[in-house]
């Protein structure tokens, strides 16, 4: 079906003659010499005098011009038929902890040992790349808790995000209970049978305004479930000491992880290696997907490329017209 996208800019029709109406003539201060035998002069030239042409052909070409202009700036287009998107998943925020412990390389991957951090990202951005028809948001939390990627299904982006995200970008603290009252607050208006919150961290409590067992009660009355990986390596297979000569693999509060995932219907998974986190994926990856509103949408062709280019061609002709008699062109010498 054809429409325009902005009709109302057809109000602007009349523009150029209120233009006209309502400024003053234009005044060159120079003075007027008047020919009452141009007609004569034009006609020994072989030309036609422009002025002896009706008023309203004098001005068919500009109207011609304005009338294109205002279909191009309406955005005709060609809609067709509404066609189902898919929309059927879970709204999930994924929440990283960024601390200064996250930092700690006791994590094996692929033969190595890299960050906790890095190996977050990796296999993190992994699941997110495969999460398709869910939302997915992004939390950064340190000591206070960021929203860096709201709820959306633009996977590449958040992956991105996450990609990006900096040892202490947000404190070296670990803000627990923050960064689950952040997830609440941007699930509960989702529907209530979605609502997924992954919380990544490598340590305890230790910062924020809000207690871990407080916020898991918040979201288990807001029906946010919430699954908690504990990450990084036993302490006897670390990769040495960490910040002030402590080793952070002794800092984990299982305890309080597995209190909020069971207190919120979710679960508690540890990951000490690479492998284990994919497996915890895996897991996750099993949640039944809950069927949301269906969405709609109908595909729109834009046409307004053929009036504009329309309009530009007719600009060329008439300067061409205009300028042509008046061109100096080379003669052949003999």
């Amino acid at each position: 079906m054809f429409e325009f996208a902005w009709p109302w800019v057809f109000l602007l029709a009349p523009l150029p003659w209120l233009l006209r109406r309502l400024l003053p003539a234009a005044d060159s201060g120079e003075a007027a010499l008047h020919t009452p035998f141009l007609a004569e002069l034009e006609a020994l030239a072989g030309r036609r005098a422009l002025l002896r042409l009706p008023a309203w052909r004098q001005q068919l070409r500009f109207v011609l011009l304005w009338a294109l202009l205002l279909v191009a700036a309406a955005r005709p287009e060609w809609v067709g038929e509404p066609l189902p998107l898919p929309s059927s998943g879970r709204d999930l925020l994924l929440a990283v902890d960024v601390s200064g412990s996250m930092e700690y390389a006791d994590m094996d991957l692929d033969g190595r040992k890299v960050s906790r951090l890095a190996l977050v990202k990796r296999l993190m951005g992994e699941f997110i790349d495969g999460r398709q028809g869910d939302r997915i948001g992004l939390i950064l939390f340190g000591s206070q808790a960021y929203l860096q990627a709201p709820l959306t299904f633009d996977r590449p982006t958040v992956h991105t995000w996450l990609d990006e995200a900096l040892i202490g970008i947000a404190g070296t603290n670990t803000a627990l209970g923050d960064a689950i009252g952040l997830g609440v607050k941007r699930l509960r208006q989702r529907p209530a049978s979605s609502r997924v919150l992954v919380l990544v961290t490598d340590g305890a409590n230790t910062g924020g305004e809000v207690e871990p067992l407080t916020a898991a009660r918040l979201a288990a009355d807001e029906q946010v479930k919430v699954y908690t990986i504990g990450i990084g390596a036993d302490p006897n297979q670390g990769g040495g000491l960490g910040f002030l000569g402590m080793n952070p693999g002794l800092d984990l509060d299982e305890p309080t992880l597995t209190a909020i995932a069971e207190r919120t219907g979710g679960e508690y998974f540890r990951a000490r290696t690479g492998e284990d986190l994919r497996r915890i994926e895996s897991t996750l990856d099993r949640l039944e997907p809950v069927a949301q509103s269906p969405t709609r949408a109908r595909p729109a062709l834009a046409l307004y490329p053929w009036p504009l280019g329309l309009a530009l061609l007719l600009s060329v002709a008439f300067v061409a017209r205009v300028l042509w008699p008046h061109a100096r062109w080379p003669r052949r010498r003999p």
